[in-house]
């Protein structure tokens, strides 16, 4: 269980999308406690290190809600990675595995700008490694990793020696 406040505002849906799974789903969270959720999230960064970001990356399709809000509040560009077949001009495509499966993810080329990648959980780490690399291959830097959630029982990610900065962890 998870300690921080916005926390007690998820919903925890078990067996979805599959049987096994607790989803923890955050649309009772964004309903209610948007401000307060991308204001958490911003705070994982300290104001220099905002200063050095120039984009936000956000990976479909909940990662864009943080990050295009994040782009907003902090004056920055902001970037989709995304499903197969949804973007013109793909550079490269990545694919990884999920704790329910495998996907894949696309990105057009990018021009050398310093990158935060955002997402709303981070349960194995195979769609936000499946991003970062994705990143570099087609023209980033990426200088940070975050989301709202971190199943940390499930991972111990990192890339790069970057951890994933989160507002909310769950043990179990």
């Amino acid at each position: 269980m998870s300690n921080h406040y916005l926390a007690k505002y998820l919903d925890a849906v078990p067996d979805f999308p599959k049987p096994g799974i607790l989803f923890q789903d955050i649309s009772p969270l964004l309903k209610s406690h948007f401000t307060e959720t991308i204001d958490a999230i911003s705070a994982l960064f300290s104001h220099d290190e905002w200063q050095e970001i120039d984009c936000l990356v956000g990976i479909e399709s909940r990662g864009f809600i943080f990050a295009s809000a994040l782009a907003y509040k902090h004056n920055k560009g902001f970037i989709k990675v995304r499903k197969p077949g949804k973007l013109p001009n793909v550079k490269a495509k990545k694919s990884y595995g999920l704790e329910y499966g495998t996907d894949s993810l696309e990105m057009q080329a990018g021009q050398g700008q310093k990158v935060v990648i955002l997402d709303d959980l981070i349960a194995t780490g195979g769609s936000m490694e499946a991003a970062a690399h994705l990143c570099e291959e087609v023209g980033y830097d990426v200088v940070g990793l975050a989301c709202l959630i971190d199943l940390t029982s499930l991972n111990n990610f990192n890339f790069k020696g970057m951890g994933v900065r989160s507002v909310i962890q769950f043990d179990d």
